[in-house]
């Protein structure tokens, strides 16, 4: 990651939990990496250094708060203004990012210009250079000198080879998690997930996946996903599905948390591997998948 990017994440953060105004994000790892659209790593390396700061603390149960009470002041307008320029930023970054896996999807095998790419999305060059930087640390592109920028081309075997792999690290990464597990915010994670016969009432929540591995202590683990995961929830994310699919998931991650509420490792591990499962066969079978990825 660019060191003026994860400046800036710091600097940023480090304002925002001295100020007043409430977080736009849980003080979890994996809530601060989506919410600045980067991976864990340099998430990790940021919170470690505001805690050398004692700008935030980490609990006995690795839990991270303010390192103080913040005053009941009015947030400043440099805080606003850099607010509003993260949220920018994050909305072009994922329009950047779906263009990216559109193309990804049709098999596009030439090289994107960072100058080109800026004009159509009407922003500035270093902007876009940035934005491929984070897309190329999450596997969406690579950088070629003098070339431009490389879209990953996406396969069916790929994506079934990455889900194989997935459910054999996400099932070791829950194993691991058991003890830093925290039931407040499983039932957080609980209550995001609402399932309804109206599908207009239905929310699908897939934070429970990064909670996990984010806890799971096992740096191998989380690189795979960090390196991988980001690309491929993208995928997921862009292929539709039905609503009637959509509840269903919600169904199993709720089946899921009330097992890791109850304490019910086994029962949770399994209903972890058929939600995967399901998963895979939703997607790999659904018809605009089918119709937009390019097979070997």
């Amino acid at each position: 990651m660019n060191s003026n990017i994860s400046d800036n994440i710091k600097e940023n953060l480090r304002e925002l939990l001295k100020s007043s105004v409430i977080l736009p994000f849980k003080l979890t790892l994996s809530a601060i990496a989506e919410h600045y659209s980067v991976s864990l790593t340099p998430v990790r390396i940021v919170v470690d250094q505001l805690i050398s700061e004692s700008v935030l603390i980490r609990k006995p149960n690795g839990r991270l708060e303010r390192a103080f009470v913040p005053k009941e002041d009015l947030p400043s307008k440099n805080l606003e203004k850099a607010i509003e320029g993260l949220n920018k930023n994050a909305l072009l970054e994922k329009a950047v990012s779906d263009y990216v896996i559109q193309l990804s999807l049709q098999n596009h095998d030439e090289y994107l210009r960072e100058e080109a790419t800026a004009a159509k999305f009407d922003t500035g060059r270093t902007i876009m250079r940035q934005i491929f930087s984070r897309l190329e640390g999450k596997g969406f592109v690579q950088h070629v000198p003098r070339c431009g920028w490389k879209v990953r081309v996406l396969r069916e075997k790929d994506m079934s080879d990455y889900l194989e792999l997935r459910e054999l690290l996400e099932v070791k990464a829950l194993h691991l998690a058991r003890k830093s597990l925290d039931n407040v915010e499983l039932e957080l994670l609980l209550n995001a997930n609402v399932t309804d016969d109206n599908p207009q009432l239905v929310s699908l929540n897939n934070e429970l996946h990064n909670y996990w591995i984010s806890r799971c202590d096992n740096r191998y683990i989380q690189e795979f996903f960090e390196r991988h995961g980001d690309f491929h929830t993208a995928i997921f994310e862009y292929v539709s599905l039905e609503e009637n699919v959509k509840n269903e998931m919600a169904q199993e991650h709720q089946e899921i948390l009330r097992h890791l509420i109850d304490k019910n490792w086994k029962a949770a591990e399994k209903a972890l591997v058929k939600h995967i499962r399901d998963q895979k066969n939703n997607i790999l079978n659904h018809p605009s998948f089918k119709k937009l990825l390019k097979s070997d």
